[in-house]
């Protein structure tokens, strides 16, 4: 089969011909239909997550499909214990054995993928092959960060990437109010984020006009949390949703204070993934994408870390 291999980080994908995966007992073999490029794999291939296996095939927002015609989405987390304090207490994104796909074990960068079924989800009927890809991981991420901010109703999202775009049509039809936050100077971003209704779209080192009940962090920018703290109200919740981020410069306490709650979000549930994919129909989610061929993955990868993808790249074999 054909597939992207990363032999080494801060070096490019390599495009390479491999054996077809064997499947085995309760794994599906699917074949890729679309795979999204989420900043997680930009993150492996730039060095900034260590531990990789390598090679590796990278991706994590599979829609792939069996023999006969079932198609499945297969996300970031692979397989977990179930034995460990996480996992029993319903926290299996914290299992401290957790293997993810496209790190621990190959993803969708290829023809071919092997799966875990007990982790992997139904393709709804309402999403065609490219439109699922990104809901594998930036939705799911952003749907379990959204949770983790309670009930806002002022909202600030920070970054308005492949993640912000589906939640804050989520968040819309929840009833809630968008602030979106751009790069400074990216009116392109700024444009889209109100299309999908943020009411409010500024550069990230500004103020929004009003104090935010919640915001979440989706750039990896760890300047962003000391600005995301001052837009906050009393009360209010902020959450970093993403796997990495650069160092979160020291700030004052008085930004914390007022019972305001800063917290991370660490991978999925397969709760999560049932929930939000079910939601996401109702909505009904609409992904933008930007569509690349197989071999253009390197492409893909610069024209993310760029800022330069308006919704989510996705990878056709």
């Amino acid at each position: 089969m054909r597939a992207m291999v990363l032999h080494a980080a801060r070096e490019p994908l390599v495009p390479q011909e491999l054996p077809r995966p064997e499947p085995g007992p309760g794994r599906l073999l699917l074949r890729v239909q679309a795979c999204g490029v989420c900043r997680t794999d930009l993150h492996i291939v730039d060095g900034e997550l260590d531990r990789p296996k390598l090679p590796l095939v990278p991706g994590h927002q599979i829609v792939g499909e069996t023999d006969d015609g079932r198609r499945f989405g297969v996300p970031w987390l692979a397989w977990t214990d179930g034995e460990c304090r996480y996992c029993k207490s319903d926290r299996e994104n914290l299992c401290d054995h957790a293997q993810f796909t496209g790190y621990d074990v190959d993803g969708g960068y290829a023809e071919w993928v092997v799966a875990d079924e007990r982790f992997c989800f139904p393709i709804p009927d309402g999403f065609d092959d490219l439109a699922a890809a990104p809901l594998l991981c930036a939705g799911l991420i952003g749907f379990r960060s959204l949770r983790l901010t309670g009930d806002p109703e002022r909202l600030g999202l920070y970054g308005f990437g492949g993640a912000a775009h589906i939640v804050a049509q989520v968040a819309r039809w929840e009833g809630r109010r968008v602030f979106a936050f751009v790069r400074p100077g990216d009116e392109e971003a700024a444009s889209f984020a109100r299309e999908l209704g943020a009411e409010w779209a500024g550069a990230s080192d500004e103020l929004p006009p009003e104090e935010l009940d919640a915001a979440i962090i989706f750039a990896p920018v760890g300047a962003l949390v000391p600005h995301a703290l001052r837009a906050t109200a009393k009360g209010g919740v902020v959450v970093c949703g993403g796997i990495h981020m650069s160092d979160i410069p020291s700030f004052p306490y008085e930004l914390l204070w007022g019972e305001r709650v800063l917290r991370s979000v660490a991978n999925l549930t397969r709760r999560d993934g049932e929930e939000f994919l079910a939601l996401a129909s109702r909505v009904p989610v609409r992904t933008q994408i930007e569509t690349f061929p197989l071999e253009q993955a390197n492409e893909a990868l610069a024209k993310l870390r760029a800022g330069d993808v308006r919704g989510t790249a996705v990878l056709v074999p």
